[in-house]
This record gives C-alpha cells, structure tokens and sequence, in this order.
C-alpha cells in the first residue's frame, strides 16, 4: 500500500510539473511565437474552462465536497479577491509578449518577498528578522538577473512584478477575508466561484481593449485550425493545473508543495530555454540562482519559525 501511495504521490507531483510547465511554455508560444496578441482574451478562456470544469468536478463527479456561500459578505469579498485573480493572470500572460520564460519565473520567484510586505503592512503578524534577512538574496537575485537579461524589456518587467506583486496580495487577503470558520473555502471550491466571475470582469475589458478580438480567432481558424485546439488545450491545461495543485497539497503538505514550486521554476527555466532558444547570460543565471537559493532559506526560516 505505501509503494502504491508512493507511486501515486509521484504521479500526482509529475501532473503538476507537466500541466504547470505547459500551460507556461504554450501561454509563450501562443502570446510572443505565434503572433496570438491577445492576452486578455486569452486569460477568458482559462476562466472560462476553469468556471465549467469545477462545477463539474464539484457538484458532478464529487472530486472535493461542495461548499455554499454563506453571506452576501463573503460573495462580495470572493467578487474582490475574484478581481485581484484577474489583474495577477492578465499582467503574467501581458508579460509573456515582452520576457522569455526564463526571467517571467526570476521574477515570479519573488512571490514570497510581496507576500511577506503585504502580511506585514495588513495584518499584525510579523516575522522574525531572520526571515526578513532572508529575502534579500530573494531580490538582490533579481535585480542581478535584470542587469544580465539580454531580453530585458521594460513595459515587460514592470508589468511582471506587478503581476506577481497581485498573485502575492491575492493569497494574503484571502487569508484575511476568509479566515473565519464559516467562510473558509478550499481551493477548488474557491475557484469555482472566482473563475465565473473573472469571465465577467473579463469579457468587457476583452470587447474594449481587445477590439475584433473574436473575429480575428475566426479568421486565424479559417488559416490555421491549430489555433482552435491550441485555445482548447491550453485553457483546459490552465484548469489541470489548479486541480493537480490542490490534489499536490491534500497529499503531500502546503511546505512540501512550496519546495516542489522552487524547483518546478529551476525546471521551467531549463525546459523553456531549450525549446525556445532565448539567450541568456552568466550573470542572469546567477541572479536567478541567488533568488532560488533565498526562496529556500526563506522557506527554512518559516518552518523553523512556526
């Protein structure tokens, strides 16, 4: 039973290095390769697989218990934390245009400095300095990486750090508003809630912003119907990786899972050069090891911490 478990911990671990590698490197290709500058409309779609693909796995087929809203008080907060999702998704895929895979996730691997500012500055809780002290290598890496990126783009970078600034504040304020026993939602549950919500706030700014963006797919398709399945794949992947997120954490732990993520970033950053060939220098790399090596400490000093 133990190798069986094993096996499937495995499995489930490999799922999610798959789904969120691939999700990454297709969002690239489609955004900054094949010439889909749409990114907004392309965040709809993953919301919109999400919407339909968790109320299936939740009301349907039972994956995880259902869980109702209680209040019109926590609607509105979800409805908040629903648009802080969208601004995190939306900057990311936009950034995509503008930096190679590579510097996205130095720059994404900064999550735990943003999210530590934000805890600090909204909640009493505080750390102990030595978890501070370990943040410094965590963007001393970065702003190395930036000085060494030959793709550097500034549009991209700042809208990147923003990007994960939001992904940052998301986790925080969830933390926040659904605290209490009666609004606490899992994962997937919360995300069934938020991904319809998304598409709401999503659809005007894509008529708006994204103009013709719907007749221009059409006539992508009527040229290339890979376009069509590329759409397809990768919104359902963007759902996978949700689903293989909260499997990963239900039967591992949430600190098993952040050390998974650090090294998941080391292997998108390899996988991704690879495939698309971005130059990168010394100095970058070292700037993004620094940053993974202070992600690693930071992650200690909180272990140790608690």
């Amino acid at each position: 039973m133990k190798g069986s478990s094993r096996l499937f911990t495995t499995g489930l671990v490999a799922s999610w290095y798959t789904s969120n590698i691939g999700v990454l490197l297709l969002n690239k290709y489609l955004l900054s390769n094949y010439g889909f500058r749409y990114p907004i409309f392309l965040t709809m779609c993953h919301m919109t697989a999400c919407s339909l693909f968790s109320y299936v796995a939740t009301v349907w087929f039972k994956m995880v218990p259902f869980q109702s809203m209680r209040s019109k008080a926590q609607f509105f907060k979800i409805v908040f934390l629903s648009l802080v999702f969208c601004s995190s998704v939306v900057s990311g895929n936009v950034s995509l245009r503008y930096l190679p895979v590579s510097f996205n996730q130095a720059i994404g691997a900064t999550t735990p400095f943003f999210t530590a500012v934000f805890a600090c500055i909204m909640t009493v809780k505080r750390e102990a300095w030595l978890t501070y002290l370990t943040l410094v290598p965590v963007v001393a890496g970065v702003v190395i990486a930036s000085g060494g990126e030959p793709s550097f783009h500034l549009f991209g970078f700042i809208v990147c750090v923003a990007a994960t600034a939001a992904r940052a504040l998301k986790s925080v304020l969830q933390g926040i508003l659904l605290s209490s026993e009666g609004e606490k939602l899992n994962s997937m549950n919360l995300l069934m809630y938020m991904a319809p919500i998304a598409v709401v706030f999503l659809l005007p700014a894509t008529l708006l912003m994204e103009e013709n963006v719907v007749g221009i797919t059409l006539a992508l398709a009527r040229e290339d119907i890979r376009i069509v399945w590329y759409l397809l794949f990768n919104s359902a992947l963007a759902y996978f990786v949700n689903l293989t997120n909260f499997l990963v954490t239900k039967h591992t732990s949430a600190l098993t899972l952040q050390v998974l993520g650090n090294a998941k970033g080391a292997v998108a950053v390899v996988v991704s050069i690879l495939i698309f060939r971005n130059p990168v220098s010394v100095t970058g790399m070292l700037g993004y090891s620094l940053t993974v090596i202070g992600v690693i400490l930071y992650s200690e000093a909180k272990k140790r911490n608690k």
